[in-house]
């Protein structure tokens, strides 16, 4: 039997499909963008991963088909963006590199033109200059861009780190990442210091990495997340404690994870859902980490 909320989230998609094809004659911009992030919402508020894992490609379809009908509304690129970018990063496996480049690379391109339209100009050719001015021009109201842009853009650069070109662009995300701090640390339970975690125990400390400095961005994320944001301690045991080759802390954080109920936080069931899944499947490989 399906629960109350996959019905309704499964209602709300049929009644969506219909207009997508007449979004622009019937619907304002507006309410269009509205739309999809009560989807989006819905969609978090569920622990079955199977019904979203099947359910999220019509769903994907469907953002293209609206962005196409409405292509310079920065809410609904925006949308387009987190959308493909979650659901690559929570259902795509570490074999499945390719699929989750496309899905990448789809998310980078619909967050790019959300800079766009926010005042962010020609966003990877524009000289750095000219992109750090506009981006420290912007305020509080445009973390959500900053933000998202940002977590797309670097799992795109991931997924291309053979690329030169790719690797170039990254200063340019850890601006947009510094930017956030900067205007709203507390923005998506602390997302840009878990960034800013990830970065400084990926790089070796020639290269400006510091692990001290990684450990003190997670435990900040997991503070201003209230450890209800379960993602935050996988990649906090994923990122810091393997790089210092501190088995105890990998284990007993990762425990701590399965130990916290995947719905403390309505608006997280489906992450933290998946974090469950990761931290069980990481656990059980704990020797092949250290």
């Amino acid at each position: 039997m399906f629960s109350m909320k996959a019905v309704r989230w499964y209602a709300l998609l049929l009644l969506l499909l219909p207009t997508a094809c007449i979004t622009s004659k019937t619907m304002t911009v507006g309410a269009t963008a509205s739309l999809l992030e009560d989807v989006a919402r819905s969609a978090n508020s569920q622990s079955n991963l199977e019904l979203i894992r099947q359910g999220m490609p019509a769903y994907l379809m469907l953002i293209d088909g609206m962005v196409e009908a409405v292509p310079n509304n920065e809410r609904l690129l925006i949308t387009a963006a987190q959308t493909y970018a979650s659901y690559a990063s929570a259902f795509i496996p570490d074999t499945g590199k390719e699929y989750a480049r496309v899905l990448f690379t789809r998310a980078r391109q619909y967050a790019l033109r959300a800079l766009e339209q926010i005042g962010i100009k020609n966003p990877v050719a524009s000289s750095f200059d000219d992109f750090e001015t506009r981006i420290k021009a912007l305020d509080k109201k445009n973390v959500p861009y900053l933000f998202w842009a940002g977590s797309c853009w670097a799992n795109w650069i991931s997924l291309n780190m053979r690329s030169m070109e790719a690797r170039a662009e990254l200063p340019r995300v850890q601006l947009l990442m510094t930017r956030v701090l900067e205007l709203d640390e507390t923005f998506y339970y602390g997302g840009a210091h878990i960034f800013m975690g990830i970065m400084d125990a990926s790089k070796p400390p020639i290269a400006g990495g510091d692990l001290n400095r990684a450990r003190d961005h997670f435990l900040k994320a997991i503070e201003l997340g209230q450890g209800k944001f379960l993602m935050a301690s996988v990649y906090y045991a994923r990122y810091y404690a393997c790089k210092a080759l501190d088995r105890r802390l990998f284990v007993a954080t990762l425990q701590k994870v399965l130990d916290t109920p995947a719905d403390i936080e309505p608006d997280l069931t489906l992450l933290n859902t998946v974090a469950h899944a990761k931290a069980e499947k990481m656990l059980a490989a704990a020797d092949e980490y250290f």
